[in-house]
């Protein structure tokens, strides 16, 4: 997220439909991108496990894998190219990302 502001001045993307979801999935395979970044981000506040986005828009669309997101540590996100579904990460992995503006 960091990078991608201070360097690109913009946001990891956040998704709020199913057609986003697939234009950004189809966008990462354009460019061989495999599994980048995305802007949610998986947390326990005030003891419950919640999804956020990055960019603190609405949280109204999750494309989870099944077993995702992981309830255990701090996640962020990845994007399958192979299946369009989402899964949890460790947020220190380094890995190709998706920035909106």
């Amino acid at each position: 997220q960091r990078y991608c502001r201070d360097v690109y001045r913009g946001q990891l993307a956040s998704v709020h439909s199913a057609a986003r979801n697939q234009e950004l999935q189809k966008l990462a395979k354009t460019y061989s991108i495999v599994s980048p970044w995305i802007g949610a981000v998986t947390s326990r506040k005030a003891g419950k496990w919640e999804s956020h986005w990055e960019d603190s828009s609405p949280w109204n669309y999750a494309n989870w894998a099944p077993t995702h997101p992981f309830h255990v540590v701090t996640t962020c996100a990845t994007l399958s190219v192979r299946d369009g579904l989402w899964r949890s990460r460790f947020c220190f992995q380094l890995r190709p990302f998706i920035c909106q503006y």
